[in-house]
C-alpha cells in the first residue's frame, strides 16, 4: 500500500513539474492536456484521474511557482544582506533566466494568462503576490510599512516588465539593454 501511494505521489508531481515547464514556455492556450501528460509519461487518463482539468493544473502550476519565489526572496536577503536586491535583479534580468522561459520565473511567465482565468486563479495568484511583495518590502528600507510596501510593487513591475520586455524582443543587444535599464531602475529606486 505504501510503495502505491508512493507511486502516486511521484506521479502526481511530475505531471505538476510538466504542467509548469509546459505552461511556462507555452502559455496557458499554447499547450494542452495531452502535451502534459505526454511531457510527464503518463497517459491522459492519468492525468485527469490526478489534476482533474486543465484548468486545475494550470492553477497548480501558477501556485507552485510563485512558491518558489516566496521561498527564494528570504534566502536572497539572508544570503546577500542589503545587496540583495542587486543580487535577486542579476539573477532576475540575466541572460540564462531571459532564455529559459520553462523553468522561468512563473510571475513573469503566467501572469498575462492569469489575467484570463476564472476568479478563484486570480484570487490565488493576488494572495500569493501579495505575500511576495510584503516579503520584498521587509527587506527594503523606508519610513514606514506602507512606503515599503509599495516599493516593494514598484520592484515587481520593473523586474516583471523588464523581463517580460527583454524576452520579446528579437536582437539579443537590445535584450540586454532592456535588461541593464531594468536593474538600473530596481536599483535606483532602492538606494
Amino acid at each position: 500500500m505504501a510503495k502505491q501511494e508512493d507511486r502516486k505521489r511521484r506521479t502526481r508531481e511530475k505531471m505538476i513539474s510538466a504542467a509548469s515547464r509546459n505552461f511556462r514556455q507555452s502559455g496557458y492556450n499554447g499547450v494542452g492536456v495531452d502535451t502534459i501528460a505526454r511531457d510527464a509519461e503518463v497517459t491522459s487518463g492519468a492525468f485527469y484521474a490526478h489534476l482533474k482539468s486543465k484548468d486545475a493544473a494550470f492553477e497548480i502550476a501558477v501556485n507552485v511557482g510563485l512558491d518558489e519565489v516566496i521561498a527564494a526572496i528570504p534566502k536572497y536577503q539572508s544570503e546577500h544582506g542589503k545587496d540583495w536586491v542587486r543580487a535577486f535583479a542579476d539573477y532576475y534580468l540575466g541572460k540564462p533566466h531571459r532564455d529559459d522561459l520553462a523553468c522561468g520565473c512563473a510571475m513573469t511567465t503566467l501572469s498575462p494568462d492569469v489575467v484570463r482565468t476564472n476568479d478563484h486563479i486570480r484570487k490565488s495568484y493576488e494572495n500569493r503576490m501579495s505575500v511576495i511583495s510584503g516579503l520584498i518590502a521587509q527587506g527594503l528600507s523606508g519610513k514606514n510599512d506602507e512606503q515599503r510596501q509599495e516599493k516593494a510593487w514598484m520592484l515587481l513591475s520593473i523586474l516583471i516588465g523588464g523581463l517580460t520586455l527583454a524576452r520579446a524582443v528579437k536582437s539579443k543587444k537590445l535584450a540586454s539593454g532592456i535588461s541593464a535599464s531594468a536593474k538600473t531602475a530596481a536599483l535606483a529606486l532602492v538606494s
